[in-house]
C-alpha cells in the first residue's frame, strides 16, 4: 500500500521554470512541474511544447511505463497508435496503455501538452514500424 505521507507538497508558480530542450527529444522543451521530486519518483509531470519542425517525428517506439496520458493545452499533434492515425487536439486527452506502440509524425508551431508518467524514470524503447506514416504538415 501506497504511504501517502512519504510524498512532498509541491506548488509551482505559472512564472515559475523555464522550459528547456535536453530532454527525451531535441525538437521539443520541456518544462519540469517538480512532481518527480515531490513523488520520489512514483511519478513525472512536465509541460511539452514544440521546439522545431517536426521533420521527423518521434520515430516508433513504446515506453515501459505503469500510466502515460497527455492532456493538449494548445494546438494540436497528429499520432499513429499502432496503426490509427490519432488527432489530438486542444483540450484533449489521450491515455496511452502501457507499452503501446505509437509516433507522434506531425504537430502545430504552437502544440504544447502536459504529459504524466509513471514512474518519473520510464524508459522509451525504439521499435519495428507498425505501418507507414502520413507526411508531416510544413510549417508556414
Amino acid at each position: 500500500m501506497l504511504d501517502r505521507t512519504s510524498t512532498l507538497f509541491s506548488h509551482v508558480k505559472a512564472d515559475e521554470g523555464e522550459y528547456k530542450g535536453g530532454g527525451l527529444r531535441d525538437f521539443f522543451l520541456y518544462r519540469d512541474l517538480g512532481i518527480a521530486e515531490a513523488t520520489h519518483g512514483k511519478v513525472i509531470a512536465h509541460l511539452v511544447k514544440a521546439n522545431m519542425p517536426p521533420d521527423g517525428g518521434t520515430g516508433w517506439h513504446r515506453h515501459e511505463a505503469d500510466f502515460q496520458i497527455v492532456i493538449m493545452v494548445k494546438g494540436w499533434a497528429k499520432f499513429m497508435y499502432e496503426d490509427q492515425v490519432t488527432l489530438v487536439q486542444a483540450g484533449d486527452c489521450v491515455h496511452q496503455r502501457p507499452g503501446i506502440r505509437h509516433y507522434l509524425f506531425d504537430y502545430s508551431p504552437d502544440m504544447e501538452y502536459l504529459e504524466i508518467v509513471s514512474p518519473a524514470d520510464f524508459k522509451t524503447v525504439d521499435v519495428d514500424p507498425v505501418c507507414d506514416i502520413p507526411p508531416p504538415t510544413p510549417w508556414k
